[in-house]
């Protein structure tokens, strides 16, 4: 029988004629996930505890967890970290809280997450916009050294905690802490690459590992800018120490 055929159904002793049903051209669960694929919050990092997708409402109660336990973390060692306490600044409860993260470590990663997305980016884009040719190189490296001391010290707190998690072994910190520095490296890398096509460094210069040396350098002067300035090392003058090995490195200058 034809899809859009009439249908004879026995009533009693007569044959009554039903018009077809309608098919839809989709099933409901296909229907289900068309719609968790066009919501942008399905993504596996933001679904919650038990697997379901957060709408607006529940985006922004994870949201405020995030926010609060980054802003405890400024004057809290994060061991120390309790969830009662991220709750009530958020204006939640703790059974909440459980609905988005099982545990305060895993609000720590989510944070970690945003960071090295975000902050990658920002520091990759720092070397990629900038004009590295001789004349233009130390104000670009002066950029680049400046946006290093400031996400750091923006992020002094979340940031220490990738770092201490990192020389513990936890490979899911050390994975982000590699993608916060890598997007600023491979940019790097490929700039050295042009500088050596250039003539302006030897041509035996190796662009992967002096890249790797100079993000290093960068990170790890951030990280202790607050030590050195307990020694009479003001911002000011790191970032320009650091953008003069940077553009001598790059440049030659």
């Amino acid at each position: 029988m034809g899809r859009g055929a009439q249908r004879l159904h026995l009533v009693g002793r007569r044959l009554v004629q039903v018009a077809p049903v309608r098919q839809c051209c989709r099933s409901v669960d296909a229907d289900r996930v068309a719609v968790a694929t066009a919501d942008p919050a399905s993504s596996a990092s933001l679904r919650a505890v038990d697997g379901r997708v957060p709408g607006q409402r529940g985006r922004a109660t994870r949201q405020r967890l995030l926010a609060s336990t980054s802003e405890l973390l400024e004057s809290t060692a994060y061991r120390d970290l309790k969830v009662v306490d991220i709750a009530r600044a958020a204006g939640t409860s703790p059974a909440t809280f459980y609905q988005y993260f099982p545990d305060i470590e895993a609000a720590l990663l989510a944070l970690a997450h945003d960071l090295a997305d975000t902050g990658g980016r920002e520091l990759r884009d720092l070397v990629e916009q900038g004009e590295w040719s001789p004349p233009h190189a130390y104000t670009t490296a002066q950029r680049v050294a400046e946006g290093y001391l400031a996400l750091w010290e923006q992020h002094r707190a979340l940031i220490g905690v990738i770092d201490l998690a990192t020389l513990e072994g936890d490979s899911r910190f050390r994975e982000l802490r590699t993608e916060l520095l890598s997007g600023a490296s491979d940019a790097l890398q490929r700039t050295i690459v042009g500088a050596v096509d250039a003539g302006w460094l030897p041509s035996d210069t190796d662009p992967r590992a002096l890249s790797g040396v100079l993000v290093s350098m960068l990170a790890h002067v951030a990280a202790h800018r607050r030590g050195m300035s307990g020694h009479g090392m003001d911002a000011t003058h790191l970032r320009d120490a650091l953008a003069r090995i940077l553009a001598w490195s790059v440049a030659a200058v």
